[in-house]
Formats: structure tokens, sequence, C-alpha cells
């Protein structure tokens, strides 16, 4: 696991000092576009780690849900685990996350992970709850709306699984330990509609991630 040293200064990013502090981050690759900050960085977790929380995710997984739902029942076929925060795996990693990051940990939600086996996917969506949603107030009312997305993947699937950034035109395949990390909103902090980004189907094989997304405001 990474070893960075924590920006207490740093909060919700309300002002771009994430992604100043990812691209001073030796190993941090930042994907070539104007439209999103999307930051790639590989090795970030070591093999015993993914493996305890592949562990994890196995032990205590649930069919994943959508917030707004859109009649498609196909549109998100993963499975879910929460992961609970006292267990000294997931704490290390909550903690690595917010050293690499500098955000406040205050305005985290709990880590989650996710499971794919064959056929399953996540179709294309965005990490932040649209402000015209039937479930915007329910789901933003306390801390706001979604800043960063940090995901790592756990391992590499046989085939398929890769995670699509189509308005980027940017494919980023699985690679155990590698994080994904990118800024659900623009300069301005309203919500851009080009972090959209699908995650395809498992040709061959389980595909396990972990996600964290940051909020506005102090979770909770």
């Amino acid at each position: 696991m990474r070893n960075i040293a924590p920006d207490p200064r740093l909060v919700g990013d309300h002002d771009g000092t994430v992604a100043a502090r990812l691209t001073a981050v030796p190993g941090v690759q930042r994907v070539p576009t104007p439209r999103a900050s999307l930051f790639l960085l590989r090795d970030f977790l070591d093999a015993e780690t993914c493996a305890a929380l592949i562990a994890l995710i196995e032990a205590d997984r649930r069919p994943s849900t959508v917030s707004d739902a859109n009649g498609d029942s196909a549109y998100r076929t993963s499975e879910t685990c929460d992961l609970a925060a006292a267990h000294p795996v997931v704490h290390r990693v909550e903690q690595a996350i917010a050293e690499l990051t500098g955000i406040d940990p205050a305005y985290g939600e709990p880590l989650q992970g996710q499971r794919y086996a064959i056929g399953q996917e996540f179709k294309a969506h965005t990490d932040y709850f649209e402000p015209g949603g039937i479930d915007f107030h329910r789901y933003c009312a306390v801390a706001g709306n979604r800043t960063w997305t940090v995901m790592v993947y756990l391992n590499a699937p046989e085939a398929g699984g890769a995670t699509r950034f189509k308005a980027l035109d940017k494919t980023i395949q699985p690679e155990p330990g590698k994080l994904v990390a990118w800024n659900n909103r623009r300069d301005d902090g309203t919500p851009n509609p080009a972090t959209i980004h699908h995650g395809m189907k498992v040709r061959a094989g389980v595909k396990y991630v972990i996600t964290k997304w940051f909020r506005e405001r102090p979770w909770g």
C-alpha cells in the first residue's frame, strides 16, 4: 500500500487541490483530456490486501442497486458489499486513500466492494446524483453530491471487465491493485457529464473492485 503524507488542509475539494496533489504524486498518470480530471496509479494495493478484500466481498455480497430506476433490469447486474470500517484491512485502505487524495475522511462514504461475474456489468452511468433526479434530495440533502470517485481493481478477470469512459475515449483495463480516480465535477463545481463510464461485461472469470466516493459536505 502506498504511504503518502496527508494534507489536513484538503477537505471536500472545492478548489481543485486534489487534482494538483495527485499530479505531484510519483507514478500517478493523468489522462490527457481537457474534459475531466482522471488519474491512474498502478500497484496502489498489494496482492495480500487485494486478496483480503476479495474474501470480505465474497462473504457478504448482495445484488447491486441503482438510485434512480430507469426501467432497465439489466442496467446494473453486479453484486455489492458494504465493507466494515472497523475491519483492520478496510481501515488501512481507507487511510491510504485519504492520504493519497488528501481529502478529509469525514467527507467519504463507507468503502464499498463490487463483484462482477460472467455477463455482469454496470451500463453507462455517472457517479454523481442528477440534480433533477427523483431521489436527489433523499441522497444529497445532508452530505451534498459526490465529488471524487476512487476505484481500485482487486484482480484482473480472464476476459472483459474494462471501464470505458466513452466521452473521454478512454478504456481502462483491470489490473490487480490499480487505482482510478476522477472528479465528478467541472472546475465550476457543476456535475460533469463527461465522466460517464461503463463497467463493461466480464467475459470470463470474475472481477472485483472497491469504490470510495467523497461528498461536498461531511458524510452522515
